[in-house]
């Protein structure tokens, strides 16, 4: 049997000795053989700094998000080869869409949000500028910049696609190179997954590496610019986390561990109700995709006391209608645990379940499938408890990593609220309920114990990606025995992977330093409107400046009666005198932005392409009839575009009055062309 190749250093590296066999969920046969032998981790790890490092760094966000788009696009060619060979992890097809169209969508959504979001630039300035002397000669400003190691995943057995790419992609838009560890069981479908990657050539060499087998000595060799992000069992975090190594050098550290997640149904959710349906529905359907592998599976099931008899019949009926066997057969519902061995755990967690519990659902010992042998293959029953008494510790401390769940009673929602905390951390809760305040009092309760919680009703049930789906613009994580960490995020997910470096200056070299222009700098006023400027030809600090204009009393009138906007202070001189912050009848706020945008325009045809926002406008001084207003406009930051022939150019504008005191400050946002491309 074929071993599994390992990616280091540039290069496929084949194991030393015959490996470790890994065999087929479903039929038993062996399906690869595994082993790291002879590979020399200290230098994967310095590959990745010293070729991926380099070259990712270069490239800006959006050259990065690019990257990471056609890598989906090029996988998305490629599902249907994957989804066969998840199959022999004991997954349907459904359950492989769940895996490898998660992922490759992982990867979609952080090249979206890097295009959106971030600069197209290699570094990201983050928050405000905050003056720290009177004068304003002296400011600060945090920078984020990319690590200068290596994104090492150690990844879990249950999600062979979907767990690599959540920790790649972040890792990449931050511009850090990764190393992926797969799991064992399922390391062939990994594998063959960095073949496609690498075969593709999309990715630069050094920014995606892959060993299959046992880690070894790789914790040994890190440094304090690299980070490890692990999946898998809470004991096995808390080892990798006092690792030496890892405690010596403060590497940065990241765990997503299997934790008991609850769902709460509402004592409003009565048999008949919507939500009724849906809790059990949801329940059932986290109990059998995957055949329950997912960390964020519904572990206990927090059922009103008087329900918990007509939840148990519920499910009981769905669940009878789930047909187990071969995932190639397409009415097959659910397919294998990854391996027997797994199978053996979660039959001895059950039995530790048993002793608060009683089986209302399903046979822990007897499985019927369809076109496979039950015994060859990881096959097993999905098993439904009860437990009456819900202070037993069984359901609230012991994890069966599978098709099982015990329903608990609950007594009101303070009770609910403690229940769900016995958990002592979850990666994901759901609460079922159309009552607004019990939705309130338990998210209030329980989000301290929770990374993510699903209020699920009639609102959103059409849309709502369900209790056990991580979604890449949210942080996916938890606290205590989920981990503590948090995955995705969206942009938190990429500063992650950056150092953040308070950085203090004079304004004019914070600005060369950043590349935005930061107020106390100088700015340049030319002949030449900066509206006239093509995208290259403008510079961060270039200025237009407006006015005066005087602001009259018909104005103010006209502009009321015009727009309908006769608020008092506009329009009653007794009334606005008597308003101690106006002291009289004042100019509209958007009148002042309006006739600034008159003063700084340059009205005639040229680059300015539309003028698509305003960003944190603020009123700071009262406008009277009779003040001369001036607008100072300028640019503050660039950001070209990839493969358009435009950027946007945000303007730092300020409105002052003849005092010289600032009466409205904004950011007016523009899209400007670049120079035409000629033949």
């Amino acid at each position: 049997m074929v071993a599994l190749r390992s990616y280091v250093s540039g290069s496929w590296h084949a194991p030393e000795d015959e490996g470790a066999p890994l065999h087929d969920a479903v039929t038993g046969e062996e399906v690869a053989r595994i082993s790291s032998a002879g590979i020399d981790l200290g230098a994967a790890l310095e590959h990745g700094r010293r070729a991926g490092g380099p070259v990712l760094r270069e490239l800006t966000f959006h050259q990065r998000a690019s990257l990471l788009k056609a890598l989906a696009s090029h996988l998305r060619e490629h599902r249907e080869e994957l989804y066969a060979l998840s199959a022999r992890t004991g997954a349907t097809l459904g359950d492989s869409k769940f895996d490898v169209d998660g992922g490759i969508g992982v990867l979609f959504g952080f090249a979206s949000k890097g295009k959106r979001e971030l600069p197209n630039d290699t570094v990201l300035v983050e928050g405000n500028v905050e003056p720290l002397g009177k004068g304003g000669t002296f400011v600060g400003q945090h920078l984020c910049t990319p690590s200068r190691g290596v994104a090492v995943q150690i990844n879990a057995f249950n999600f062979p696609v979907w767990g690599p790419l959540e920790k790649l992609a972040p890792a990449f838009l931050a511009g850090v190179p990764s190393l992926i560890k797969p799991a064992s069981q399922t390391a062939y479908l990994t594998a063959r997954l960095v073949e496609l990657i690498v075969e593709s050539g999309i990715l630069p060499e050094g920014t995606v590496q892959m060993v299959c087998g046992e880690p070894r000595d790789l914790l040994d060799h890190l440094t304090e610019q690299d980070i490890v992000a692990f999946t898998g069992s809470a004991s096995t975090a808390r080892l990798l986390r006092t690792h030496p190594v890892i405690v010596a050098n403060a590497v940065r550290f990241n765990a997503e561990a299997d934790s008991l997640n609850c769902s709460i149904l509402g004592p409003d959710a009565t048999p008949g109700s919507l939500e009724f349906d849906l809790f059990v529905k949801q329940l059932v359907s986290e109990m059998t995709v995957k055949a329950g592998q997912k960390c964020t599976a519904i572990r206990r099931a927090l059922v009103p006391a008087g329900l918990v008899g007509e939840v148990a019949e519920a499910a009981r009926e769905r669940l009878a209608r789930i047909t187990i066997g071969d995932p190639a057969d397409p009415d097959v519902r659910m397919g294998a645990l990854a391996t027997l061995d797994q199978r053996e755990e979660v039959r001895r967690s059950l039995k530790a379940l048993l002793d608060a519990g009683r089986v209302v659902a399903g046979d822990p010992d007897r499985v019927e499938v369809v076109g496979a042998d039950a015994e060859r293959g990881a096959f097993m029953s999905p098993v439904l408890l009860r437990a009456d008494d819900p202070g037993r510790a069984e359901p609230h401390e012991v994890e069966a990593f599978g098709p099982v769940s015990t329903l608990l009673p609950y007594e009101g929602a303070e009770q609910a609220v403690e229940l769900a905390a016995r958990g002592r951390g979850s990666l994901a809760g759901s609460i079922v309920t159309g009552d607004h305040d019990f939705a309130r009092r338990v998210v209030l309760g329980a989000a301290p114990w929770h990374g993510r919680l699903l209020v699920l009703n009639a609102e959103d049930a059409k849309e709502s990606t369900g209790h056990g789906s991580p979604l890449p613009q949210l942080v996916h994580g938890g606290p205590g025995r989920a981990g503590g960490g948090e995955e995705m995020g969206g942009i938190r997910g990429v500063v992650h992977h950056m150092r953040r470096t308070a950085v203090q200056a004079g304004p004019a070299m914070l600005t060369s330093i950043t590349g935005r222009w930061v107020p106390g700098t100088d700015r340049t006023v030319t002949d030449e409107h900066p509206f006239r400027k093509h995208l290259e030809d403008l510079r961060v600090g270039d200025t237009a400046v407006g006015g005066p204009r005087v602001v009259t009393l018909d104005d103010v009138e006209h502009f009321a009666e015009f727009t309908g906007d006769t608020f008092y202070a506009h329009t009653d001189e007794e009334a606005a005198r008597a308003n101690p912050f106006f002291g009289g009848r004042v100019a509209h706020g958007y009148l002042v932005v309006s006739f600034a945008a008159g003063l700084f325009v340059e009205p005639s045809p040229g680059p300015v392409l539309a003028n698509y926002g305003l960003e944190n406008l603020r009123f700071l001084t009262p406008v009277k009839p009779g003040d001369e207003l001036t607008v100072t406009l300028t640019a503050k930051q660039i950001t070209p575009r990839d493969g358009a022939d435009y950027g946007e150019v945000r303007w730092d504008t300020d409105v002052t009055n003849q005092e010289g005191a600032s009466v409205a400050k904004y950011d007016v946002l523009t899209l400007v062309a670049k120079r035409p491309k000629h033949d």
